[in-house]
This record gives C-alpha cells, structure tokens and sequence, in this order.
C-alpha cells in the first residue's frame, strides 16, 4: 500500500533496495518541517497474483511482501518470514496490527504434517468483572467513549507471539527479523491516497492524544499524499524488542511507560477519557497459548482454523458443513448454482453459524467446539433452510448436544454484538512446505487512539470486542469481560490441506466479516472450482445474522434483485474484507493471491517467478 522513503538496504542489497534503486530525479519532497533521507518516488509494483517456487508471500502491501521474499531467500523458514512481514505491515500500515495488539498465527510443518496454532490474543486485567462496562444504573457506557479510553486496552499479546512462533517454528532471531521494520519505520513510507483517508477519517480522536497528532497530525494535519510518514518512535521500539527482547515490554521499561499511559492517558488540553486498569502484573503475567486447531472436512479436505477466543475456525467449518448439507436437502450442489442462488445458500449457512457462534462461543470453558464443526449438526440445522425463502434475522441457534435428528427445534435467539474492523492478514509458504496464516490486529482503525509517548505504537481497543450486556436475558452470554479473559474474535487464519498437503490457505481483515470472506475464498476455490485469484477477487456477501451487507457488484445488480426477490434485507457496503492466500498446486510450486482493487490492492510475491 505505501512504499519506502530511501533506497538504502531494508534487508539485502538485492531486496527491497535493489527494487527501488531508480533515479531519485522525481522523488516527492517531504512535507516542511520533516527531516530525514529524502523518499524515493517509485513505488513497488503492487501484483496481486503470482505463481512460482522458492516460496511464497501474500500480504496488504509490496514493501511488506518484500519483506518477507528476503527472508525466504536469505534461507528463513515460513515463520521467520512471517513475523518479518508482520512487523513491517505495522510499520506501514499501523492503523491495523502493531506491537500494541494481538492475533492468531496458524502453521503446518511439512515434516511432520501438523497444523499447530498460537493463541497471542490480548487479555483483560484482572480486575475485569462483568459489569466493567456498566454505568451506575447498569446500561452500558457508550461505545465509542470506552473505546477512545485507557479502558479498552488489552494486555498486547503481538510481540508474544513474534517469539513464541520463532521459537517453535523459526531458524532466526527476533533481533534479525525486526530490522527490517525498524528501518521502514525510521524512514518513512511515502503516503497513498488510502493512508491519508485513513487519518483524516481518525483524525478527530487523534487529535485527543497529543503522542498521537505529534506523529499522524503533524502541525495538525495529516501528512499529504505523496509526502512522507516518518515513526523514530516506533523504530525505537523495535530495536528496543530487537536487542533486549519481549521482556522490555512484559517487565522492561516500553512495559512501564505502556501501563503508565494506559492507568492516565495523556490527553488534550480539556480531554478526559475513562482511565484503564491495566498494571504491571497483568502485563507480566502474559502467556500465548499454543492450543490445537479447530478441525474440519470439507469434501476430502481437511479443514483447520483457529479455536477459542477466535470463533472463526468454528464458524468457518459451519458454513462450509452446511453448504453440504444444503446440497444433501436439495439434491443440487454449490457448483451448479447460478451466482444469485450461490449467494443465497451462502447467506443462509452464514446467517445460521453466526447464530450459533453468538450464543456458545466464548473464552469459556466447555465451548462444544467439536460438536459445532461436526457435519451432523450441521445436517440438522438445515432443516430450516429453504431454496426459495430467505430466513427472517436473526436466525435462532441450536442445540450442538450431540444428539441429531430433523425435528428442527432451535433454542432461541441472540442479538448481533459490535465488532470492529481493523486487523491485517498475511500468508506466507517456504521452499520446504511449510505454511503460515497469521491475522492480527489492533481492534478500531486506529486501536484506541493512544500512542504509548516515546515508543510510537498505537495501543488496541480489543476489550470492546467484549459484549458491554448480555445480548438476550435469560440466555447464557460467552463473551462478557472477566479477569484474564480474552474477547471473543472473529479472526479466521485458516490451512487446507488435501491428504496432508498443503491445498489452500487462507486469511483477510474486516472484523466479523472476516467469517464470511475466508469461507468465501475457500468455498469459491474449493465448491465453485475458482482460481484463486479469481476467488479472493469475487464480490462479495456478509451475512452475520442480522442486515446482510453486499459490495455494490452485488448489491447494485440483477444478482442484488434475485436475493431481495428471496427476503433478503440487503445493505450496500463497498469494501467487504481485504484478503490474501496461497494456493499449492504442486510441492515446489505457489500462486499467490491478494485483493487487486480493494483498499488500493494487495501483494502476491514469490521467490521464484514462474
């Protein structure tokens, strides 16, 4: 999405340097008052597919994809790569992931033919209860006014699981695989129409937290298109990761400054925000959980994704069990379908999952993960599925007891909580086999809006992923705060293998609609027998048990008339998700895919083009 500032070496001399070692005879000037190399005008070509070997990246941005074509070809395995990319998707994109966040980071190993994943969610203080969000009178307080708040922030799990994944999966350092980030950040990245629209459009609550105009409202206003955003801060921060460790933030002094900013925040003169009650215990006590995948099967193939917190393994598998179960009712199947009754099936087995995931699935004990992926009871929530007829929102949930049969008896039902929209999603494939989902996140655009002073990384809003209230009285909510707990996510990182083998992989950003595109993408390569370029490409539809959200080549079109001639209640929204992927079509061979027009275009790299 943005490009470097210099032409000096951000890995290797043949990486992203060579790319841009252009005549610097039309390079942009750096608004006044900024300091620091000059930028370099040329941007790196954003290609949204590519097939090849050597390995494979799949990312929002050039800079970043590069990033990680280094690592590979400097012999990294897919997780080193992974974590570079990571870390310098935030240094260019940093109103989506960062050190101040979390995510889940899903990997194969070639070798022993295993998909193992990383839970690096944030977590609550301790002190959290249930009623953290509740006025006096017991309403809850007003979203945006927590989510502007040291009250919103988690304990960041990111820089956790950068470790814990080098650690298990990796063959470099944290100190090696940081660099990269570090100089990006140090030296800026030319601003894109995207970026500058992204600030102006948070530049109200910027403007709350002076640590974060002095950074993305210099003098007040965002850095122009063509100019060029420049973070010291952040810089220091990785090289405060790179050479001391995770331990400067979880005891060290980045930690300190961090619960110090989040207990008071620094604000604007006449601002007050509700303070957080995040302290130096909680942020010690932080642990990433390395927990086993969600599984499924889906035509022969094998579905993973990630488990609780994330509701996106579950709710994936769901979808793609009932589009079988659909065609098992009706006797048709998905590739027949024209694109309207494609997209009908698909709202329908979307609609029910969300039902499903809003009432069991939680930080919780006892969340029936392996009933709700079954086939059997996705067999038996077909029973309210009809060809014809759109399903009236929200849809009840169901009983994923075990016990399966077509009396199609459904519990009731649950309202559809908030959920944000800011996270990045990357995929990454080595010369070994070895593959990587990895989605993280800061929560809002722009996390909470506070930038910890002196480090340059925005801290998340990820604790209003909780439900403020119960979401039906009388009906048991999984996903209220409590101490230690971590919000229910919607991210959805997910590995297809096809005996054992890598098939597909998938991930994308949009909060709750991140459900839908993943399964999308898989349901359009794998039911529609896309390429997959094509698949992530598609238009698309959101269904999450409540107003259906389509993209104007849906919404606008005959296809948008046949789903309301159906009952669906449509609502236009123009970018649904930002996805990427890597399709395996042989040991040794990857196409790459990422969005070619979303949120400016993605990028597909590999070591070795075809």
């Amino acid at each position: 999405m943005r490009t470097p500032a210099t032409v000096l070496a951000l890995v290797t001399a043949s990486g992203v340097a060579a790319a841009l070692a252009l005549p610097a005879t039309a390079a942009p000037q750096a608004p006044p008052g900024r300091t620091g190399p000059p930028p370099v005008g040329h941007e790196l070509p954003k290609v949204p597919v590519m097939t090849g070997g050597g390995g494979a990246v799949a990312s929002v941005d050039p800079v970043a994809s590069q990033v990680g074509i280094d690592i590979l070809e400097k012999g990294g395995t897919a997780a080193d790569a992974a974590v570079a990319t990571a870390a310098a998707v935030a240094a260019v994109e940093p109103y989506s992931s960062g050190i101040g966040g979390g995510g889940f980071f899903v990997h194969y190993d070639a070798q022993t033919r295993k998909v193992t994943t990383i839970d690096g969610r944030e977590t609550a203080p301790a002190s959290f209860d249930e009623k953290v969000f509740l006025r006096p009178d017991g309403t809850p307080m007003d979203f945006m006014t927590v989510v502007n708040s040291g009250l919103s922030v988690g304990v960041p799990g990111t820089p956790a699981t950068w470790d814990a994944a080098l650690r298990t999966h990796g063959s470099m350092t944290l100190n090696q695989v940081l660099k990269p980030a570090e100089e990006i950040a140090r030296k800026g990245f030319v601003v894109d129409a995207t970026f500058r629209q992204d600030t102006l459009d948070n530049a109200e609550r910027f403007s709350m937290f002076p640590a974060t105009a002095a950074i993305y409202l210099p003098g007040g206003q965002p850095v122009p298109v063509g100019g060029v955003q420049r973070n010291p801060d952040l810089a220091r921060a990785y090289r405060e990761l790179r050479t001391h460790g995770i331990a400067s933030l979880h005891t060290g002094r980045m930690g300190q400054d961090l619960v110090r900013e989040v207990q008071n925040p620094t604000t604007a003169p006449g601002v007050t925000v509700p303070k957080g009650q995040m302290t130096a215990a909680d942020l010690a006590a932080y642990r990433v959980n390395h927990k086993a995948p969600t599984h499924s099967e889906h035509r022969g193939l094998d579905v993973y994704g990630m488990d609780t917190p994330s509701s996106g393994g579950i709710a994936v598998s769901q979808i793609l069990n009932l589009l079988e179960s659909f065609e098992e009712r009706t006797g048709r199947t998905v590739g027949d379908l024209s694109e309207a009754e494609y997209l009908h099936w698909f709202s329908e087995a979307s609609a029910l999952a969300f039902a499903d995931r809003n009432r069991w699935v939680g930080d919780v004990p006892g969340v029936p993960t392996a009933e709700l992926t079954s086939q059997a009871f996705a067999d038996e929530r077909s029973c309210l599925f009809s060809d014809d007829t759109a399903l009236k929102r929200p849809v009840p949930f169901g009983t994923p007891d075990g016990d399966y049969d077509d009396t199609c008896a459904p519990a009731g039902t649950t309202r559809l909580p908030k959920d944000g929209q800011s996270t990045t999603s990357l995929t990454v494939a080595d010369r070994w086999g070895d593959v990587v989902t990895y989605t993280l996140t800061i929560e809002q655009y722009g996390g909470s809006g506070i930038v910890v002073p002196g480090w340059g990384f925005l801290l998340n809003n990820e604790l209003t992923d909780f439900n403020f209230a119960p979401t039906m009285k009388g009906v048991p909510d999984p996903n209220l705060p409590g101490p230690g707990k971590r919000p229910r996510s919607s991210m959805s990182p997910t590995i297809v293998l096809d005996d054992g083998k890598p098939f597909l992989t998938a991930g994308s950003p949009g909060g709750a609609t991140i459900i839908t595109t993943v399964a999308q993408v898989i349901a359009g390569v794998v039911d529609r027998g896309l390429p997959v370029d094509d698949a992530v490409a598609a238009p698309r539809l959101s269904s999450r048990n409540g107003t259906e959200e389509a993209e104007t080549a849906i919404f606008a079109t005959a296809i948008g008339d046949e789903l309301r001639a159906k009952g669906h209640v449509l609502r236009s929204r123009p970018v649904i998700g930002n996805a990427t992927a890597i399709r395996s079509l042989s040991p040794s061979l990857w196409t790459a895919a990422a969005e070619p027009v979303r949120r400016g275009g993605g990028s597909a790299m590999v070591v070795d083009p075809q």
